[in-house]
């Protein structure tokens, strides 16, 4: 005799997950996937568009160590991420303590700090860009005011990069909202039992405010080296809005150089996709790497609730 099949009453429902995770799946496969893929395939050929891909092998590679302005992209990256991601979440984390206190107008305060955020980079970056004016800028004015020295800014090799991390603090209202929703995750009776302890406002923060944003702070660290490595927006943006002839994608002296930007210049300056895939293979695997160990070394200092 013929068994009869089991009936599997779960398998309409599989099939109708199957169903809506297909955009999904096709999205990741065409948007993603495939662009990592072709462009790790890239890296091998010498490629400009015009003629079909020729396999060059490591070629690609050995000229970008040969490269200076490698070089210099990647110190101008680690200068902005070292720093701006330092100053960002330091500002964040004060910013967020500030906003969580109880007092009146709290909602409207939490609003201001958030409205940078919904500024598109483009026009937030021609803001600031007029706001730096070494000339008829808004900072250079409040700065002469108070007698103290009025930098060149962007016009500055020196100075450009801590204008470029100006500009980017200007929007770390999402950054703050992150802080404070984990803020609100923190237990009162943790900050009840210090209050019993004799304990003040840096005693909170420092034992157990910032310990138990540990966790905010990691997934912070972790994607603003990531958004770092591949700042662009503002030194396209001071490129294209400098005058007729002296304007470049990389600023004066190439001091606004950041690797996303080299990455640019090569690929569609130059016509160099090879070349230019080869870069971007490069920050890839380095940023794998990164955060790798930082996933390994946050067992030792990041908490999560319920451990």
């Amino acid at each position: 005799m013929k068994k009869k099949k089991k009936y599997n009453s779960q398998a309409p429902q599989i099939r109708l997950a199957m169903v809506f995770l297909l955009p999904w799946v096709i999205g990741l496969i065409l948007f993603h996937i495939y662009p990592i893929v072709s462009t790790v395939y890239y890296s091998f050929t010498e490629y400009n568009l015009m003629k079909a891909p020729k396999f060059v092998g490591l070629l690609n590679y050995k000229k970008i160590f040969h490269d200076d302005l490698f070089y210099k992209a990647v110190y101008n990256s680690l200068y902005f991420v070292v720093i701006g991601v330092t100053l960002q979440i330091a500002l964040s984390v004060f910013s967020a303590v500030l906003l969580n206190m109880n007092v009146k107008g709290r909602g409207i305060f939490r609003t201001l700090f958030y409205l940078p955020t919904l500024v598109p980079p483009v026009a937030s970056s021609l803001v600031w860009m007029w706001m730096l004016n070494p000339q008829y800028g808004l900072v250079n004015a409040v700065l002469k005011f108070f007698h103290l020295p009025q930098p060149l800014w962007l016009s500055s090799a020196e100075w450009s990069k801590p204008a470029i991390i100006l500009m980017t603090l200007w929007g770390i209202g999402n950054t703050i909202i992150v802080y404070l929703a984990g803020i609100g995750d923190i237990p009162r009776d943790y900050y009840e039992a210090i209050d019993l302890d004799g304990g003040g406002p840096i005693s909170k923060f420092r034992y157990i405010t910032w310990p138990m944003l540990s966790n905010v702070t990691f997934f912070q660290v972790v994607n603003g080296i990531i958004m770092g490595f591949n700042t662009f927006t503002q030194s396209y943006i001071v490129a294209a809005s400098a005058p007729k002839g002296n304007g470049t994608l990389g600023g004066v002296k190439n001091s606004l150089l950041f690797y996303a930007v080299d990455i640019y210049n090569e690929g569609f300056k130059y016509l160099k996709f090879g070349y230019s895939s080869a870069l971007a293979t490069i920050m890839l695997v380095v940023m794998i790497i990164i955060t790798f160990f930082l996933f390994k070394g946050s067992k030792k200092w990041v908490y999560y609730g319920g451990e």
